[in-house]
């Protein structure tokens, strides 16, 4: 009984480690400012929003890879400082600002678990 007790321990040790790593990774793209880089977490489809635009649903990964880099582009962005993030059942949700020269932008990005890890499913820059 007592291994098995173990043996589901280590089970749920291991899957909240490969939460945490998306996390991580996800957090390290912005970190670096490249949205090349943090499109290869982005869904097939997302929804987007932008400052003071309205939000586009089911944006196509490789448009929603052009608007981003536009905007970082646009505002120079230069790095990513996280807020928090949370977990609710197989969604994650990541809060930050992204930083740039004298101005930082709020950002809220929601992840869902999808064939094994999680990507992203909605982001939101205010």
């Amino acid at each position: 009984m007592r291994k098995i007790l173990l043996l589901i321990g280590l089970l749920f040790s291991f899957a909240g480690f490969a939460q945490q790593t998306d996390t991580d990774a996800v957090v390290k793209a912005f970190k670096t400012a490249n949205a090349d880089e943090v499109a290869r977490y982005f869904d097939d489809y997302i929804d987007l929003k932008f400052l003071d635009k309205d939000e586009v649903k089911n944006m196509g990964r490789n448009q929603a890879t052009i608007a981003l880099k536009n905007f970082f582009e646009e505002n120079n962005i230069k790095g990513f400082d996280k807020s928090s993030d949370r977990e609710i059942g197989n969604t994650l949700y990541i809060t930050g600002k992204l930083t740039s020269t004298g101005k930082a932008y709020n950002v809220t990005v929601m992840l869902k678990a999808k064939a094994g890890k999680h990507q992203i499913i909605t982001m939101r820059i205010n």
